[in-house]
């Protein structure tokens, strides 16, 4: 019997095992089955509504997320579309970004097949947004052609990703004083309106360094360079309590080629044209003047055009500067050739002054000379009354000598004048070898009565000598070829008696008359533009090489944010 028994029951465990078995698979795939069709079910839009009504059931969307518990933390990040343009004018730029906020909101949980529910702009008014808006814009625009530019995002774990296209116009506060070798950040500011840092705060999605994108396409500026930009956050106080702010700076370099070729070249050509009048001649008046004047009106002219694309600054910008120098130079060109000008006049008007002197006092010395010979009569005279006995005859001859020589040609006055010396010597010699035959008295009281005439023409013919050649050396004078064996047998008598006066009166007669000064010449440069011609140009290459050494190598760019 107990034999029986256990192999009835051995033979049962094999066909138990096999139907547990069997159940199992049968049972797994009716829910493999069933799965299916519940998931199939679940795709339908009825579905989704069912979870978007039950995610709005009692939802207050004037509450933000984590009321009354810990502050809502909300991510940004910025993509920039389109950066500029920048006006130094109005100092602001216009950008265009994609803005992206992300939160929390756990009253937005759900479950589901699907991870993101991909929504339009409708659902954004229905749920809680943060009241961002931008501190230092002047003017924002969100984009709603065609339809309003939004984006709406809701996770399964209450993650919500909200983007927006905007322009944004914007402040940027410049300081000029480096302009145009400048450079600017400019900042873009924005927080919460209504919620202190108590009740929400802003953070980077992806870190300070990556969360504000700016495309090398996107940034095609005009006069600038975008060569990067910093992130910060800070906290403003106010009276309604302390606010996040974050800040993103643009940093800007301005370009100079437009500023070279509209400004600082016609500045540097205006100088060196208003140099080239040291090179004209100091005679040429209007045409160092028109240098002078065209040049000056030229740099007013650049000047005014380039304050137009400036703002009116109260300061001098580093362009003001250059111009101003180049200004100084040019009127500095101008203020030289007034000087020119002046002393060129002064100096011929002393040269004038000087030759009426000299004219002056060669009248004076003339009419001084015209008054000698009558000294030279007097001597003759004195010698003559001397031997009174024997020159009546020669006292004569010497009257009609000297009245009968021409006074219209210098050259007969010379010859006069030395006629009369020989025949002075001639009729003493005769006076002497009349005496010892017992010369008439008549002719001496008739000569002694008109010793006056005679001085007064042999000084009239000595006067006009000296004015027109100088006498010949003093010597003795020689007698002509027909003079006679007489005669040169008394010359030494006649030589003994007039030696002392006739060396006077030609020693008198050669001294020359006074030299009239030369007349300065007319033409000629003046030191005046010698010496500009070198400070000029050397003084303006330093200005020149100082001014761009400094600004080029000085970092202007304003250092902000972090």
């Amino acid at each position: 019997m107990v034999s029986a028994k256990k192999e009835t029951v051995t033979a049962m465990y094999p066909a138990s095992i096999s139907t547990l078995l069997y159940l199992l698979c049968v049972t797994a795939c009716i829910k493999r089955i069933s799965g299916q069709l519940k998931k199939e079910d679940r795709l339908y839009p009825e579905n989704f509504t069912r979870i978007l009504d039950r995610l709005l059931d009692g939802y207050d969307n004037r509450l933000r997320p984590g009321f009354g518990g810990r502050e809502t933390e909300v991510k940004t990040d910025i993509y920039v579309t389109s950066f500029g343009p920048v006006s130094d004018v109005e100092m602001e730029y216009t950008m265009d970004v994609f803005f992206r906020q992300t939160w929390v909101d756990q009253r937005l949980k759900y479950e589901g097949p699907i991870e993101i529910l991909r929504l339009n702009n409708l659902m954004v008014t229905k749920v809680w947004t943060p009241d961002t808006f931008f501190r230092n814009g002047k003017r924002s625009v969100a984009h709603n052609m065609t339809a309003p530019n939004k984006l709406f995002r809701i996770m399964k774990n209450g993650t919500i990703l909200y983007t927006m296209r905007l322009t944004i116009s914007a402040e940027c506060p410049m300081k000029l004083v480096d302009f145009p070798m400048d450079g600017h950040s400019c900042p873009l500011k924005f927080g919460s309106y209504a919620y202190p840092k108590t009740e929400m705060i802003y953070t980077w999605t992806k870190g300070p360094k990556h969360s504000v994108e700016v495309p090398p396409e996107s940034s095609s500026l005009v006069q600038y360079d975008l060569i990067g930009q910093t992130v910060s956050s800070e906290t403003v106080k106010s009276i309604t309590g302390e606010y996040v702010v974050m800040t993103v700076y643009f940093h800007l370099k301005r370009k100079m080629g437009y500023f070279m070729i509209q400004t600082y070249i016609p500045c540097i050509m205006t100088v060196i044209l208003s140099q080239v009048s040291f090179w004209i001649n100091k005679e040429s008046v209007p045409a160092r003047t028109v240098f002078g004047i065209t040049t000056v009106l030229t740099m007013t002219t650049l000047s005014i055009s380039a304050r137009h694309s400036l703002p009116k600054v109260s300061y001098a910008t580093a362009m003001d500067w250059f111009i101003a120098v180049c200004f100084a130079f040019v009127f500095s060109a101008l203020i030289e050739f007034a000087a020119v000008n002046y002393f060129t006049n002064a100096q011929a008007e002393r040269a004038k002054k000087k030759q009426a002197k000299a004219a002056a006092a060669a009248a004076a010395a003339s009419v001084t000379k015209s008054s000698t010979p009558s000294s030279k009569g007097k001597d003759t005279e004195e010698v003559l009354q001397q031997n009174s006995d024997t020159n009546g005859n020669l006292r004569k001859r010497m009257n009609s000598t000297t009245q009968s020589q021409p006074d219209s040609k210098g050259s007969q006055r010379t010859e006069s004048s030395s006629k009369s010396a020989v025949a002075v010597s001639k009729q003493l010699q005769t006076s002497q070898l009349s005496s010892s035959s017992g010369g008439t008295s008549t002719s001496a009281s008739q000569s002694r009565l008109n010793p006056k005439s005679s001085s007064q023409s042999n000084a009239g013919a000595q006067a006009s000598t000296s004015k027109t050649t100088p006498p010949a050396p003093p010597s003795t004078p020689i007698v002509p070829g027909r003079s006679s064996g007489s005669t040169s047998t008394g010359s030494a008598s006649l030589h003994h008696l007039l030696g002392p006066k006739l060396e006077n009166i030609q020693k008198m007669d050669t001294k020359a008359p006074p030299s009239q000064p030369a007349a300065p010449a007319a033409g000629g440069t003046s030191k005046i533009d010698k010496y500009a011609r070198i400070l000029f140009p050397v003084s303006f290459g330093a200005f020149n090489m100082v001014y761009w050494v400094v600004y080029l190598s000085k970092d202007t760019m304003e250092t902000r944010g972090g």
